[in-house]
């Protein structure tokens, strides 16, 4: 436990000591904080140990793959989110104009259930006066939405096809399966899938066909939620991003001998419409899909 002189002025916080805290906090990894943050792991591992010397506590425990925060680090965590919160507040007011109105955001299924939270809230804190519109939807339909003007923007899919707006993300297919599950080995192979036009069927079927895998199309949902219900059944197997494959899910091992699955994109697009609500939602879309 630190301590100061009577009298003293406590020390200060620093907030990039707290933004690489809340990075590994939330992670349980040095190196992906560090990502996330964009310094190398060794300089996050020494802001780390300035800041457990600055408060006196240890804050974190290292394990050999993976880092959890102690009763302190909790107690700190807290803390440290309000702070970085009140500090985007407070430049927000001087940096950012005093906007208001509505700004239509098309986002797939995947994307608004993994992405979409963190790029809302943030962009809240800043802009109050604005309102965001959301729609989700299969990224061929936004695509025309776009076209239309339907949609100022959109974030779409987009897998080996030329892509019409901006990527922001790349992340690689995987197949899934429920932990524990006999689906993966069964031929022909159970498919739960979306609909035709998905980047994911696409990529899966021709990865079997390739291959030679026999399949059938068992289960079709748009979301998924939908898809991952007849995962967690063990009736079928999936294309999914790695992200998005957690527990009760699992990836499908070598031995079960399918294919490899090419990665997918998320691609930005955007309507003719220029407006300042616009640029400002566009702006934080990139940011945050920046730090995945």
């Amino acid at each position: 436990m630190t301590t100061t002189p009577k009298g003293a002025a406590l020390p200060l916080l620093e907030l990039d000591l707290l933004r690489s805290f809340i990075a590994i906090a939330e992670t349980g990894s040095f190196s992906t904080a560090a990502t996330q943050v964009h310094r190398t792991p060794s300089a996050i591992s020494m802001q780390i140990k300035r800041l457990e010397e600055l408060l006196g506590y240890r804050l974190l425990t290292r394990e050999p793959r993976r880092a959890s925060v102690t009763a302190e680090g909790e107690a700190l965590l807290g803390f440290a989110r309000r702070m970085l919160n009140l500090n985007e507040q407070a430049l927000s007011r001087f940096y950012h104009p005093e906007l208001s109105g509505s700004v239509r955001l098309g986002t797939s299924d995947d994307v608004g259930t993994r992405i979409l939270p963190t790029v809302l809230s943030s962009f809240a804190r800043s802009y109050p006066g604005v309102q965001v519109d959301v729609v989700m939807a299969r990224s061929k339909d936004m695509s025309e939405q776009i076209r239309q003007g339907e949609l100022d923007l959109a974030l779409v899919t987009s897998g080996s096809h030329a892509p019409s707006g901006e990527v922001v993300h790349t992340e690689q297919l995987v197949w899934a399966e429920c932990a524990g599950g006999q689906a993966a080995t069964l031929r022909p192979l159970p498919l739960s899938l979306a609909g035709t036009g998905c980047v994911w069927r696409e990529a899966a079927l021709a990865a079997l066909d390739r291959a030679g895998v026999a399949y059938r199309i068992a289960y079709v949902s748009e979301h998924c939620a939908g898809q991952q219900a007849a995962m967690e059944a063990d009736l079928a197997v999936a294309p999914f991003p790695r992200s998005l494959v957690r527990k009760p899910l699992k990836i499908v091992d070598n031995a079960a001998g399918l294919p490899s699955l090419t990665s997918y994109q998320i691609v930005l697009e955007r309507s003719s419409n220029g407006s300042p609500l616009v640029d400002a939602l566009h702006s934080f879309v990139i940011q945050s899909l920046a730090n995945l």
